[in-house]
């Protein structure tokens, strides 16, 4: 069976390598992003295996169909950039690693609270240059605050074991209570409860449409005054001039990105030598209580070694006319 491995980076080649070493599955590697002008790279394969910023819109799946890709296998947990009507129309299934490693998310999530807080993005920079006043550093005890988590599946919950240990009090929002949540002494509250009483909210729900721009100007108005928010889910949770305002005003305290609406253009490559073109991503970087990374929180030994693992069962499941159990 061919794959067509669209938007690898070295370490994907790697990983997915070891992976099939055992199989007799034929991986071929693009670097190149899965787009309507780079689909007929598909031209001849049996799969396609992508990754959270291709495109695997109506149009994208007409044309892999039309060129006999018989099933279209994600190396993410998250399917919003996949139209799944599309997919079932054209008789193309769908499959994904659900939860590769939560742990890697949950830790970089705390990172980031931890780095805002005691300002250690700002404090690395004045030591480098000799200067170690420390106006302007001042933090606060995170174990005396109360965190609220937006989504409370694996990652969430994730969050919550670390954060209990530093004896935050911790209230969540989810359309439907997880027990395990609750074991660890989450208090789930309505959404609005959640802006109110959180002095940092932590996001870790799927991008639907339902939570598409989850928080709005709306949501940042009913938010606590300097409060902290951190989002290592999906981008378009958070409408971005909405956070911007936010952030002019003070309402928004600080800000921890993982992700980016509009990082499909931005993330993963080097555009160290190039002018960014996006306005808002550029103001964004202007806040010195914003720090953003490049959608790294999964990026650990352990969640690529899942990632690779899983994505190869699912297409030799496949090949071999069984379920992997992890179909959408």
């Amino acid at each position: 069976m061919r794959i067509a491995v669209y938007s690898t980076k070295p370490y994907d080649r790697e990983f997915l390598a070891n992976a099939a070493s055992e199989t007799n599955l034929e991986l071929d590697y693009f670097e190149a992003r899965l787009t309507p002008s780079t689909a007929a790279l598909a031209d001849g394969y049996d799969a396609v295996c992508a990754f959270v910023n291709d495109d695997l819109g109506a149009a994208v799946l007409l044309r892999l169909a039309d060129a006999g890709v018989k099933l279209i296998a994600l190396r993410s947990a998250g399917f919003n950039h996949v139209d799944l009507d599309a997919a079932a129309r054209l008789g193309l299934p769908v499959v994904r690693v659900p939860a590769y490693s939560p742990q890697s998310v949950a830790e970089h999530t705390v990172a980031l609270m931890l780095a805002l807080d005691r300002k250690i993005h700002r404090a690395h920079s004045r030591v480098r240059e000799g200067n170690f006043a420390l106006d302007g550093l001042l933090g606060f005890d995170i174990g005396s605050r109360t965190v609220g988590i937006v989504g409370t599946g694996k990652i969430g919950v994730a969050v919550a074991t670390i954060l209990r240990g530093f004896g935050c009090r911790l209230i969540g929002y989810d359309v439907a209570e997880n027990p395990e949540a609750v074991a660890l002494g989450v208090e789930y509250v309505s959404l609005r409860e959640l802006w109110e009483q959180a002095d940092i909210i932590s996001l870790h729900a799927p991008l639907t449409p339902d939570t598409h721009h989850l928080v709005d100007a709306f949501a940042v108005a009913t938010m606590r005054d300097g409060v902290m928010l951190i989002n290592t889910s999906r981008g378009a949770l958070i409408d971005t001039a909405a956070a911007i305002e936010g952030l002019k005003t003070g309402k928004i305290g600080h800000l921890g990105l993982d992700v980016y609406e509009e990082e499909s253009d931005l993330f993963f490559e080097d555009l160290s030598d190039t002018v960014i073109q996006d306005d808002m991503f550029s103001r964004l970087l202007t806040f010195p209580n914003v720090l953003i990374t490049g959608h790294q929180a999964f990026f650990t030994v352990e969640a690529l070694q899942a990632i690779a693992n899983t994505t190869i069962e699912n297409i030799v499941a496949f090949a071999d006319g069984r379920a992997s159990g992890n179909e959408l």
